[in-house]
């Protein structure tokens, strides 16, 4: 069993005194929603036990919906604080450098490293900004994914395997979510007894053959609302310590998770959409049953949600939807009914999207070096 205490880098370090690399990762959406994350009682000074998740989850990697880093690094005299300048789209960014200092706090124990280098990182999305598509996890995975290669420059004999899970770990850190946008199409994070290699500690690619009708799976995205979340998912996951159902939910996501496995080997689509809508609406349902309790769907969420529902009866054809923590509708379908579901799309959702917008992506490969 891999623990926190293999990621903690103690090599004697090959010297290297400046460079850069661009990494991009992928958005993800979960199948299985995790929602909810274990009690953190640090035992000691260290932050190990941090953003381990409730329950596992799964989600499909995205293709098109992506953020793209740029690290530059370079040596420094003193190493007493974490230095950095942020760009977002060439542009300096001080907002989110709050997000970027704590994240460094939190990795240092594994990254000793960081204080000696001052980081010039320079990120955009291919998505628009404040499109209510979360940008934290394909951020958090994609500067992952640019530390883990100067870590590979100091220890050049890591293997890849180890950079994967490492990045994945250090990437949970930044945001829980972010660990499943490191590796390929199916992810699965959290601890699950049927799924080879599932661990609390980083996303895992699901190990199993996937059935053809997954494959360049669709997902376009209908932007509902772009605007700031009323309630953070921070917030959203803390709420679930309490909670009347928690204990229910989470062995309903173990359960679930049993069940989309065998669903993913055997290509059952109807058993596929029963799963994935249901997960969707429970992941709100415990949204509106905490205390204090939200609601993050829009009138127009329900309305497309009554529209697929209808298409779905009328033609037989398999498109479900998913949400995140948001108002906006993932439409998930199989590729070969690609154009009459776009057409429906076009014909009878779009009316309900903010300003007409939504995206077309699907199943991708994970993050890449550029």
């Amino acid at each position: 069993m891999v623990s926190e205490k293999d990621f903690i880098f103690n090599q004697n370090e090959t010297p290297v005194s400046e460079g850069s690399f661009q990494w991009s990762a992928p958005s993800n959406i979960a199948l299985v929603k995790y929602w909810g994350k274990k009690e953190h009682h640090p035992s000691s000074k260290s932050e190990m036990a941090e953003q381990i998740p409730a329950n596992p989850s799964i989600s499909f990697t995205l293709n098109h919906c992506k953020t793209i880093t740029k690290l530059g690094f370079k040596k420094k005299e003193d190493i007493s604080n974490f230095s950095f300048d942020l760009l977002f789209e060439g542009k300096s960014k001080e907002d989110f450098k709050p997000k970027i200092q704590k994240f460094f706090e939190r990795i240092e124990i594994y990254c000793s490293y960081l204080k000696n280098y001052h980081f010039t990182i320079d990120t955009q999305n291919t998505f628009p900004h404040s499109s209510g598509i979360a940008s934290s996890a394909s951020g958090m995975a994609a500067l992952a994914m640019n530390i883990m290669s100067l870590e590979k420059e100091l220890n050049p004999v890591m293997t890849d395997n180890f950079f994967h899970q490492k990045a994945s770990f250090l990437a949970r850190l930044g945001s829980g979510s972010a660990c499943r946008s490191v590796k390929g199409n199916i992810v699965v994070w959290g601890n699950h007894k049927e799924i080879i290699g599932s661990s609390d500690l980083f996303g895992a690619e699901f190990s199993s053959e996937v059935h053809a009708n997954f494959r360049k799976y669709q997902d376009t995205i209908l932007l509902v609302d772009k605007g700031e979340k009323q309630v953070s998912s921070t917030v959203g996951h803390d709420l679930m310590h309490n909670h009347p159902f928690a204990e229910q939910r989470f062995s309903q996501a173990h359960h679930n998770l049993s069940t989309i496995k065998r669903v993913l080997e055997n290509g059952n689509l109807h058993e596929f959409i029963q799963i994935v809508e249901s997960e969707a609406l429970t992941l709100h349902a415990m949204m509106m049953t905490s205390m204090p309790y939200f609601i993050l769907m829009k009138p127009n969420t329900l309305e497309i949600i009554n529209k697929i529902w209808k298409f779905r009866n009328e033609t037989k054809i398999p498109a479900c939807f998913t949400l995140d923590a948001g108002a906006n509708v993932h439409i998930l379908y199989p590729e070969n009914v690609r154009v009459e579901t776009l057409q429906f799309i076009k014909d009878e959702l779009i009316g309900y999207c903010q300003n007409g917008q939504y995206i077309c992506d699907e199943i991708g490969f994970g993050a890449q070096k550029l």
